[in-house]
């Protein structure tokens, strides 16, 4: 690096030059493919062309995000422009061999952009990490399924980054041997579904997955969901040739509707629990063979350590809008519109006696079965691997509920950005944030958050709420849907 006030690294590919800022240095958008445009859109990523004039990484580059989506809970923006796979770095010094935070953003797949405040490395930096946030491609362009194109070309962005990573990351500061990989939501889901697959498993050394939202989406149902898009979008053949000539635009229009296959209402609003997420990785048989916690039991990324977790209630805020009508009906008919399993409903509702109101009961067998159920699937189906578990109970005073997303500031130690208020009331405990960011930084580190795991404890969990403490029942709630 030269010694200026602008930080300029050489890379594999060509020079950047990045910011330097009061603690650290960021290089922004800096393209780890080729633009996914032309001919190249809607194929594996390609190799960037390498350059040998200095490239300006001072801003974030192009967001797969088109547009910005006017409920998300964590502001990402979105990027004009055709260069749209590309990673930020954030680290405290370019020369050392210092531990690696990958993050990927989630958005159920279809949405979200690695350009948040919320993901600026500044807190990791402070604490000897480098940081390295990337983007993907979404929705139907990152997941549908095309006969005469390569299935999963999100999955194999993902791969792209972080090939990228261990090809350049010296060059930060970073250690290529010591990459964990993390992510939130959708994030969290690619985190479990890189964690299982054999082909990945040379790129990182650990993983963190927060309110993990898996794809493992069977390839046909994809496919019908991409055809369904296609007559939607004016697509006279549903292949390659026939979705390259309909705009990008067109298509991430339709590509919501096109995944409920005629359902309306509230078959609409609980479809992620018949059908899934509207679009997200597929079993292919080829690069993800099977589900991501068949592939863990396994024992694919069994020598990784993982940490994961949940919210106690993700989507139980979705429900606080419910109709009138629905609140008044008792919990137990409620829940039968979501479960239509008795036996199952009866168990659950046993071990979660102590909810009361539709709203609440709804909430919570919303995120057991999405969300805290899968926590208990993969930290059983790891068996003797390390596995560290913990529980995120903090309730918002502004939003009710310890919701979806409200952890995410409190991970990143950024309570003082503007935006999180909004999530997490006007004075969220620094305590907590000191808390839960000191025990990712350990886990990035060394492996280890600092509490038992689950299966040298069995059960242990971690949990994060208005009172420090571990509990070995802290899922117990769960298991009738693990």
């Amino acid at each position: 690096m030269l010694m200026t006030e602008a930080p300029i690294v050489q890379t594999a590919e060509g020079p950047v030059r990045g910011l330097r800022r009061d603690d650290d240095l960021a290089f922004l958008g800096i393209p780890y493919a080729a633009p996914p445009t032309g001919r190249r859109r809607l194929l594996a990523p390609q190799p960037v062309e390498p350059w040998t004039e200095v490239l300006d990484a001072t801003t974030y580059g192009a967001t797969p995000q088109r547009r910005e989506e006017p409920n998300a809970l964590i502001p990402e923006p979105s990027v004009p422009g055709a260069s749209t796979l590309n990673v930020n770095v954030f680290t405290p010094a370019v020369e050392g061999s210092l531990p690696v935070l990958v993050w990927i953003h989630g958005g159920g797949y279809s949405a979200g952009s690695p350009a948040s405040p919320w993901y600026d490395g500044r807190s990791f930096s402070r604490d000897g990490v480098v940081t390295v946030t990337l983007s993907y491609r979404l929705g139907f362009d990152g997941f549908g399924v095309i006969d005469d194109a390569p299935d999963n070309r999100g999955v194999r962005d993902w791969l792209a980054a972080l090939e990228w990573v261990k090809r350049n990351i010296a060059a930060f500061g970073g250690d290529p041997e010591k990459v964990t990989i993390a992510g939130q939501s959708a994030g969290g889901g690619a985190v479990l579904t890189l964690l299982g697959m054999a082909s990945a498993q040379h790129l990182f050394r650990a993983g963190m997955a927060f309110s993990a939202a898996l794809g493992d989406l069977p390839r046909e149902r994809a496919r019908r969901r991409s055809i369904q898009l296609a007559g939607m979008a004016g697509v006279t053949e549903a292949t390659l040739d026939g979705f390259r000539a309909v705009k990008e635009r067109e298509l991430t229009r339709r590509q919501y509707e096109a995944s409920l296959l005629g359902k309306a209402g509230l078959a609409a609003t609980t479809a992620v629990l018949t059908d899934g997420l509207p679009w997200g990785p597929v079993i292919d048989g080829e690069l993800i063979e099977r589900p991501a916690p068949e592939s863990l039991a396994a024992g694919v990324g069994a020598g990784k350590p993982l940490l994961l977790g949940a919210t106690d209630d993700e989507f139980t805020m979705v429900f606080d809008t419910a109709p009138r009508m629905l609140r008044r009906i008792p919990a137990r008919l409620a829940l039968r519109l979501l479960e239509t399993a008795g036996p199952r409903r009866r168990r659950w509702l046993r071990a979660n006696r102590t909810r009361r109101g539709a709203v609440a009961v709804l909430g919570r067998f919303v995120t057991d079965r999405v969300f805290r159920s899968l926590v208990v699937r993969v930290a059983e189906a790891r068996r003797g691997s390390d596995t560290w578990v913990y529980r995120f109970a903090w309730v918002s005073p502004a939003q009710g509920w310890s919701c979806h997303c409200l952890d995410v500031p409190f991970w990143w130690d950024c309570l003082g950005e503007k935006h999180v208020a909004a999530l997490a009331g006007e004075d969220p405990p620094q305590w907590l944030a000191d808390d839960m960011h000191a025990a990712a930084v350990s886990f990035v580190r060394d492996g280890d958050p600092g509490w038992p795991a689950w299966r040298t404890e069995p059960g242990m969990t971690r949990v994060f709420g208005d009172q420090p403490k571990l509990s070995r029942s802290a899922y117990d709630d769960a298991l009738p849907l693990a």
